[in-house]
Parts: C-alpha cells; sequence; structure tokens
C-alpha cells in the first residue's frame, strides 16, 4: 500500500464566496503518483472552506461564478445570510473577541460565522474512488474548493491524500 500527499495553495478574494476548480491539479497529482487502484482525499483544513464535487454549469452569472456556484450562494443566503454585523449570530461572542485580538485578528475578521456554518453544511472533504489510475468522477464531475469567509483574502490550502496500489 503507497500513500501520498501533496498540498494544493489558493488565493481567496474575501469579497464573496471563492470558488477555486481544482480538478485539473488534483488529476495530475494521481497521476503522478502512478496509484492504479485506490482512493483519493481532497481535505481542507480550514473551518470556513468545503470541498465539493459538481458539474461545471458552463454559463456565467453576472457575478463570473458558474450559474450553479451563484444558484448556492444565492441559496446559501437565504438560509443562512452573511454576517454583516456583531449580535446577528451568537458567535462570535465576547470571548472570542479578545481570543481572536490575542491572535491578531480584528472584530471584523471574527464576523464570518455564516463560512463556519456554510463549510459544516457542506462538509470539507471529498473522497474519490481511484480505478485504472484515474479518479471516478463521471463525465461532467469537477472538484471544487470554497473559501466560504468573505472577512478578507486568505491564502488556503488544499490537501490532496492518495492511498492505494
Amino acid at each position: 500500500m503507497k500513500t501520498i500527499r501533496d498540498t494544493l495553495k489558493l488565493q481567496s478574494t474575501g469579497q464573496r464566496p471563492t470558488f477555486h476548480t481544482i480538478t485539473d491539479e488534483v488529476k495530475d497529482i494521481v497521476k503522478r503518483s502512478g496509484i492504479q487502484s485506490g482512493i483519493c482525499v481532497v481535505y481542507s483544513r480550514h473551518t470556513t472552506c468545503a470541498v465539493m464535487i459538481e458539474e461545471d454549469s458552463i454559463d456565467r452569472a453576472d457575478t463570473g461564478l458558474s450559474c450553479l456556484q451563484q444558484d448556492l450562494t444565492n441559496v446559501f443566503e437565504q438560509v443562512i445570510p452573511t454576517c454583516r454585523e456583531e449580535g446577528q449570530y451568537l458567535h462570535p461572542g465576547p470571548e472570542m473577541f479578545v481570543f481572536a485580538a490575542k491572535h491578531g485578528e480584528d472584530r471584523q475578521g471574527t464576523l464570518n460565522t455564516d463560512a463556519h456554518l456554510r463549510s459544516s453544511i457542506m462538509g470539507r472533504s471529498e473522497s474519490i474512488p481511484i480505478f485504472e489510475g484515474n479518479m471516478e468522477l463521471g463525465q461532467f464531475g469537477h472538484i471544487y474548493f470554497v473559501d466560504f469567509d468573505q472577512t478578507g483574502a486568505r491564502e488556503r490550502q488544499a490537501s490532496i491524500q492518495i492511498i492505494g496500489e
């Protein structure tokens, strides 16, 4: 059994949810691994980010997102509105503000409760079977790393771990 690990560095805008299409990069890592039969796990250690598999709807919204990405963003805005002010959600509370300040984050940077909730619902990883050296994504499947945090631009990392033979 062989294990391969790699990391993709991604830059988020912080102005709206940022969707990164990482399919080609992950396919390249799988190919270089030489693993013919196994599993590829794509994971985010960031608690405001998610990993998902979806098709690329080709059509684009005015925001530049694919229509499916914009639809997802719109649905989340209805169900879990973007945190715009203190007290909108229970989190962050007074102790969190103190904790964040000790770690160099300003009050505005902690107003990302919506991103934490969205990430919890979407999930922070995908496990993709590898068969005959290829990920089984289906005809239209693409891998997306989504940063839901809109409080500021950040560098993020997607962890890729491949296990198999």
